[in-house]
């Protein structure tokens, strides 16, 4: 790996595996300085090391986004300790395929919770400082499903919708403190997700993370003048 130097920091949320970790390794091969957060803190510090080892900048910190109460706080002390932060990836992600009416309040919750609550609490960690410093850029990772409904998803469509909507609200509210908000919304990508909900669908003809990773990228790097609302990249082989 041969990287040079941006002097940017990138908070990855969700680094630990998935679109979050392929993002990781694309903005150290950027030259970013990757600050990792993900609830397995062995995953993360090993990512980290991983990418040291290749000449990357990478600091792995502990964050259970399940404990939203505390979110906020956590990541607003990581943002003073690494002394400011450029970028703010939300990739982490969850799912239960159940109908709406066999849905549990549990699971809905926890599905609302990570996909939409811990970004609202993860954004509310970085805005003084990115207002501080009067720029800052935020991407969101959604889905296909904020736009199209799916039979036995409905708690993620749900979630995934409310992300698009809470991230074009926090742009309008942003925008005039230099803080660009983009969202990026992937049909299916070939991640670990699939190993926890209930169906027999194809994972070699969906997204790899890595190109979801390098439109997170492309999406970053644009000039501070220019903002993509919205990136709805979809495998070749259609909506699955």
């Amino acid at each position: 790996m041969t990287l040079s130097k941006s002097n940017q920091n990138a908070i990855i949320v969700g680094a630990s595996g998935g679109i979050g970790r392929s993002t990781a390794f694309v903005f150290a091969l950027a030259g970013f300085r990757v600050v990792l957060l993900g609830r397995s803190l062995d995953k993360t510090e090993a990512l980290a090391q991983e990418i040291r080892n290749q000449g990357g900048q990478a600091d792995a910190y502990f964050l259970d986004l399940a404990q939203t109460e505390v979110i906020s706080q956590k990541v607003s002390s990581i943002v003073e300790q690494i002394e400011g932060v450029d970028i703010l990836v939300n990739a982490a992600g969850v799912a239960c395929t159940s109908s709406l009416a066999q849905t549990s309040l549990s699971d809905w919750r926890k599905t609302i919770d990570l996909n939409l609550t811990s970004v609202f609490q993860t954004v509310q960690g970085v805005l003084p400082k990115m207002r501080e410093q009067k720029k800052g850029t935020i991407i969101n990772v959604a889905s296909i499903a904020a736009h199209n409904a799916f039979t036995d998803w409905g708690a993620y469509c749900v979630s995934k919708a409310g992300l698009v909507k809470f991230s074009e609200v926090l742009s309008l509210e942003e925008k005039s403190n230099g803080i660009r908000v983009m969202v990026i919304s992937p049909g299916a990508v070939n991640t670990p997700l699939w190993n926890t909900v209930d169906t027999n669908f194809d994972t070699t003809v969906m997204l790899s993370t890595d190109t979801v990773a390098h439109a997170i990228l492309q999406a970053a790097l644009l000039p501070p003048e220019a903002v993509i609302q919205e990136m709805i990249i979809t495998p070749s082989a259609g909506a699955l």
